[in-house]
């Protein structure tokens, strides 16, 4: 695959994932070059193409993962046969241009990933030229991403691509606006695990490139102490404490919703407080409170249109799961050029 891109700009990298081993029943198939289960899996060594599997290193994504879903994808859409209707109109050495265009203005993202989709399906190698990046804004009928290949290759992999490509791009586009309203202020609003089994990293992904930031990515790189694990230890402070005891080393975030919470969490030592369906003037005055000596997040009933109110209040995050769980698609479509013999 060879590629050509507008600028040397690189992706929206905010809090990349770490990288390792695939977990139990993963992995790319047999014709991977990651080099099996022994453990020793070096991410540049898939099958994706190097340059390709750099840039997503870059991005913040693991390319084994990413491959990965693009294999389940592709194997989804085809369920073990083949595309017939491309088969059937389609000649097999037929090969053509095709422009992935924006039908909407918004925020881009998951190009890469729609490359990598491509270059699983590809039977031939194939050529990109990259318009703009993951993070741009982009207006009606703006090119994104052009591909050269087998003209079935490209039929048969447009809408997988296309599906994980609006997807991400709607996330993307939905976080810009929250992080336009916020301009200016020290308030970033940020994400949550309410996200789509299996794509949590690609959805976490365009929220950054949306201007966004990430919330924990699991259940183990950080504690959120929620009302149920209150109601289970026995109180905040008292969940507080459990969790730190068992694990030390781990920041940890405790959900409050009344100002009397707050004092004895402040004590204990919590790096976060999450405040619960507070209204703005509640918010500012746990703001005052609390006085800088944890950070503040926002969370419950949060609207773009009151985004401004709360940021107003000196709040440090505004969480929102409905940027993952709840965005419309980009419309973005593939336009083929006329196909051409090679």
């Amino acid at each position: 695959m060879s590629s050509s891109t507008s600028d040397d700009r690189q992706s929206p990298l905010s809090l990349p994932l770490l990288l390792g081993p695939p977990a139990e029943g993963s992995g790319c198939g047999d014709d991977c070059g990651c080099g099996g289960d022994d453990g020793e899996l070096d991410p540049m060594e898939c099958g994706l193409d190097p340059d390709l599997a750099e840039l997503l290193v870059r991005a913040g994504l693991d390319p084994v993962q990413v491959e990965d879903i693009a294999h389940m994808a592709i194997e989804e859409d085809l369920d073990q046969g083949v595309d017939v209707t491309t088969v059937a109109t389609v000649p097999e050495d037929a090969f053509a241009t095709g422009d992935f265009t924006a039908r909407e203005a918004g925020t881009v993202a998951g190009l890469r990933i729609a490359e990598a989709i491509l270059s699983v399906v590809c039977t031939d190698e194939f050529e990109v030229e990259r318009h703009v990046e993951d993070g741009d804004r982009v207006e009606p009928g703006q090119k994104l991403l052009s591909v050269r290949t087998r003209s079935r290759d490209l039929l048969t992999g447009e809408r997988s691509a296309l599906n994980l490509l609006c997807r991400l791009s709607g996330i993307a586009t939905a976080t810009r606006a929250w992080a336009d309203a916020l301009e200016g202020t020290k308030t970033r609003v940020r994400d949550t695990r309410k996200t789509t089994p299996g794509l949590r990293a690609l959805e976490k992904y365009a929220v950054r490139c949306g201007g966004g930031v990430n919330h924990r990515m699991s259940l183990s790189d950080a504690a959120l102490v929620k009302d149920n694990h209150v109601i289970a230890a026995g109180g905040v402070a008292e969940a507080f404490g459990a969790v730190r005891a068992e694990f030390p080393d781990v920041p940890i975030e405790v959900e409050v919703d009344t100002l009397e919470q707050i004092p004895p969490v402040l004590e204990a030592g919590a790096d976060l407080i999450l405040l619960d369906n507070f209204p703005p003037e509640r918010t500012r005055e746990a703001v005052e409170l609390v006085a800088g000596r944890a950070a503040l997040e926002s969370s419950g009933r949060l609207t773009l249109a009151g985004a401004r109110t709360y940021a107003e209040t000196g709040v440090d995050y505004l969480a929102v799961g409905a940027l993952t769980h709840s965005s419309p698609i980009l419309d973005i479509g593939l336009d083929l050029r006329e196909a051409e013999e090679k």
